[in-house]
């Protein structure tokens, strides 16, 4: 009975436990490491939620069971969300569901309309749990490229042509986790066309809707007539009101898909805790000043990073919305990889960082620096980072105008 179970063999070793144990080693020693590896939002909750929290805590009748579902006041308040944010039109009762946290709702869907065998298409690089919660329930994984252009488009075709069995759902992710990329209505409207005619689920996974530093606006891919014949979307308050640990999201879209999930999540949990879910409805539906905040706190950070790089001889693509910068590792060090790389980074400047192997062997290449220290700390991880360059013997400014790719109006328009 020594043999690994069959899931369990179905996923590699975790690829930033190499880091994390390095991280836990250093800070062991005494050493101060400056932790942007990890997407974990450093900024407190806005009061006003927190406030409403501890109010529906202190009612004794709050504490037992909840729904499954969501209740029905919070799945009101993420309908009038969308309306008023995307100019959707949601039935609460029908086509939304309470999750815990987009990645539960994400990993739950998968394993309910996932049989053993099927095609599932990913981009890669992507989110962990965007390929393997399906791999988790069975599926093979066909890997696309993560920039919203023709070239996705052209390996959709490719895919329906070459796959068996044809696929039977699409991942996108935009403002995109790592690649921090964005996608326009009319990028939507393309992949909205090719599934409905190739019969093909979609799930948009939405969850850094609200971060984004220019003149576009992320979308929902549910705003595309005819798209909720197919696509289901997932949101979360993890990041627009710094709401992480609480484990707050949603799913909406298609009846069909969201009615699987109801399914799947009945067997499963109760839903969130009761005062989380009023007060995430205390979140979407009260002032928003606290979103256009955090929305520019992280600006401000993205800003002092990228100048700190860029003195440092580091040149990293500008991104235009999420809470992370996709930066390619130095020429110097490529042939490393990323994941010896980031730990030299640990080691030698005290900085943590994501390798980008960790989410897909297309990340090969780059890191992702998280947003997730005030800019005093990010002045400091920079000086710490051009030390550590100068040392390697590159030296600053590096040139402006990086030949890879950025997720900007212009770009995505070309």
């Amino acid at each position: 009975m020594t043999e690994e179970f069959h899931r369990i063999r179905r996923l590699p070793p975790y690829v930033f436990a190499e880091v994390n144990k390095a991280k836990a080693a250093a800070r062991a020693r005494g050493e101060d490491i400056i932790d942007l590896g990890m997407g974990n939002p450093d900024s407190p909750t806005p009061s006003h939620i927190v406030k409403k929290l501890v109010e529906t805590v202190a009612d004794p009748r709050s504490h037992g069971y909840s729904v499954s579902r969501g209740i029905p006041g919070l799945r009101k308040a993420l309908a009038g969300y969308y309306d008023r944010r995307f100019n959707v039109k949601l039935d609460p009762d029908t086509e939304v569901i309470a999750t815990l946290g987009s990645k539960e709702g994400l990993a739950n869907l998968a394993s309910a309309i996932t049989s053993p065998g099927d095609t599932i298409l990913v981009p890669n690089p992507s989110y962990p749990i965007h390929q393997f919660g399906f791999i988790i329930a069975g599926a093979s994984v066909r890997s696309i490229p993560a920039y919203p252009d023709d070239e996705m488009l052209r390996a959709l075709e490719r895919a329906v042509r070459h796959s068996v069995p044809k696929p039977t759902a699409l991942i996108v992710n935009f403002p995109s986790n790592p690649t921090a990329y964005l996608a326009d209505l009319d990028f939507y409207k393309e992949i909205v066309k090719f599934c409905r005619r190739e019969e093909i689920f979609i799930l948009s996974d939405l969850a850094y809707a609200e971060i984004y530093f220019g003149d576009l606006v992320p979308p929902s891919i549910l705003a595309v007539e005819g798209a909720k014949d197919i696509a289901v979307e997932f949101t979360s308050l993890s990041k627009t009101y710094s709401m992480a640990g609480w484990r707050m999201g949603f799913a909406a879209g298609n009846p069909r898909l969201i009615d699987a999930l109801a399914r799947i999540k009945s067997y499963l949990d109760y839903g969130a805790f009761t005062p989380i879910q009023v007060a995430a409805v205390a979140a979407l539906s009260g002032p928003q000043d606290c979103v256009a905040e955090i929305r520019q706190l992280y600006k401000d950070r993205r800003d002092v990073l990228l100048r700190g790089l860029d003195a440092a001889g580091w040149d990293v693509p500008r991104p235009e919305g999420s809470m992370f910068a996709w930066a390619p590792i130095p020429e110097k060090f490529r042939d490393m990889g990323s994941v010896a790389f980031s730990k030299l980074l640990l080691q030698e400047a005290g900085v943590a960082v994501a390798p980008g192997l960790g989410f897909g062997e297309h990340g090969e290449g780059f890191v992702r620096i998280g947003l997730v220290e005030n800019t005093q700390r990010l002045r400091q991880a920079t000086r710490a980072i051009k030390s550590f360059l100068n040392a390697h013997g590159i030296n600053g400014p590096a040139h402006q105008g990086s030949q890879q790719k950025q997720s900007t109006l212009e770009d995505t328009a070309s």
